[in-house]
């Protein structure tokens, strides 16, 4: 357990000195120093009510990793003058979270002073260990502060959850890494401006922070080492390459490339060539794409070229674009190949999108007659003065659950939208739907 009070400041202990990795020296030490947290740093938010000590509550931050979590940890505590408690998850038992909360207990009876316990990781603690919290952040013994990167509804007890403020950090954008590298570029806790970053060098390093602002003042710092060992005052691209040991990829996220890869990408699952299209999406995921447009366009694709023809496609493609929501990166590119494959190998149909924009084309063009008598609503008091509901058949009271009546207005009738494939799920589809339509319509026709 790490333990820091007034006398042994924070900042002191965990941001560092000159030998400190460049990550530890150019934490934010204020609020207002954090970048592309703005949702969280609203005046009268709860996160500045507490740091500003008027609202001693417990929080649990949920985000990816380098979003800032430590970080709001210690400025909870510095800010306030608490004490701080650190544990990570990784190596604390239950035995060291009761050492910990003890002795806040008594700081507690002895000086008034409260304490920021930080739980690193809380999501490793087993029930048991966070069970053994409850009292003390009910009892305000601590002011728990836990971080966790994986869904806090599945990963932290309902006890301990509803007794805390769950704050949702965000994956930081290339605007906010930047902010914090030409910071730290210039900053005398940083590289002093010692050096300077080629445009195409600091593009990169946005790209490959995939929105981690540790990943990137690491990777700033090796780069950093590198060009200072070799007498040089710019970092460029193959020194950062070189330092990181990450080839760049040529892919930019707002130009050309942005729309030529995702359009291969597509292309390629229509084409179902499934190799293809795990690269398309490596290059992306390596250029840190934003994987929610990745899997936004999986879910359109399932419906637009495979449709019925396999009706597991729009399930899988939902499930990765879900996985990406809950899980986040790098853990949620296993979820986007998979779908990626299963669409790829999926037999292909566009009948959905064709049906959908021929009845739309048809709406727009006027053709849109009134809805028959029979389907009108006639749960009003003189509906079925005006007609409404009459001689509608009830289809469940027919052996085989189909009607033969009429649905469209007569302008529509006998007008065909869906036109099923052969392939996949659609060929059995297109027999039945042939069936379905020989009763509806009147005409002859066998088992639905």
């Amino acid at each position: 357990m790490t333990l820091f009070g007034p006398d042994e400041p924070v900042a002191a202990a965990e941001y560092g000195g000159e030998d400190a990795p460049l990550a530890a020296r150019m934490r934010p030490r204020t609020l207002d120093e954090i970048v592309g947290q703005e949702h969280l740093l609203a005046p009268g938010s709860p996160l500045r009510r507490l740091v500003e000590g008027d609202a001693p509550m417990s929080l649990i931050l949920f985000g990816p990793p380098g979003t800032g979590k430590t970080t709001l940890a210690l400025i909870v505590s510095g800010a306030t003058q608490r004490r701080f408690a650190m544990l990570s998850a990784l190596n604390a038992g239950v035995k060291d979270v009761r050492a910990a909360i003890e002795e806040a207990r008594r700081e507690l009876g002895r000086t008034g002073r409260q304490t920021v316990l930080f739980i690193d990781e809380i999501h490793r603690f087993s029930k048991t260990q966070q069970d053994s919290l409850l009292h003390a952040v009910e009892a305000r013994h601590v002011t728990l502060v836990a971080a966790t990167t994986e869904n806090p509804f599945f990963s932290v007890v309902s006890p301990l959850l509803s007794r805390s403020l769950l704050l949702t950090l965000q994956p930081l954008g290339d605007d906010a890494i930047g902010v914090l590298v030409d910071r730290a570029l210039v900053q005398d806790r940083g590289l002093g401006a010692a050096l300077t970053l080629d445009t195409d060098a600091r593009a990169h390093l946005l790209r490959m922070a995939g929105g981690d602002a540790r990943r990137a003042l690491t990777a700033l710092e090796a780069a950093a080492g590198t060009a200072l060992a070799e007498g040089r005052t710019a970092i460029d691209l193959a020194t950062l390459e070189q330092a990181v040991d990450t080839a760049a990829v040529r892919y930019d996220r707002d130009g050309d490339q942005h729309y030529d890869v995702i359009s291969a990408f597509i292309k390629s699952i229509r084409g179902s060539d499934p190799d293809a299209a795990l690269h398309y999406l490596a290059r992306m995921i390596e250029a840190g794409e934003d994987p929610r447009f990745i899997a936004r366009r999986l879910v359109v694709h399932a419906s637009e070229d495979i449709g019925l023809a396999d009706p597991t496609a729009l399930l899988s493609a939902t499930a990765a674009a879900q996985a990406v929501q809950l899980i986040g990166m790098p853990e949620a590119r296993i979820n986007l190949a998979q779908a990626t494959i299963h669409l790829a190998l999926a037999p292909k149909s566009n009948a959905v999108i064709t049906a959908i924009d021929a009845a739309l084309s048809d709406v727009r063009g006027g053709l849109a007659g009134a809805v028959p008598p029979a389907l009108r609503d006639s749960h009003y008091t003189g509906a079925k003065k005006l007609g409404a509901g009459a001689r509608y058949t009830y289809p469940h009271d027919l052996p085989d659950g189909v009607a033969a009546q009429q649905y469209p207005p007569d302008e529509l009738v006998g007008r065909d939208y869906y036109l099923p494939g052969n392939r996949g799920a659609e060929k059995a589809i297109a027999e039945r739907l042939a069936r379905l339509r020989a009763i509806v319509r009147g005409r002859a026709g066998g088992d639905p």
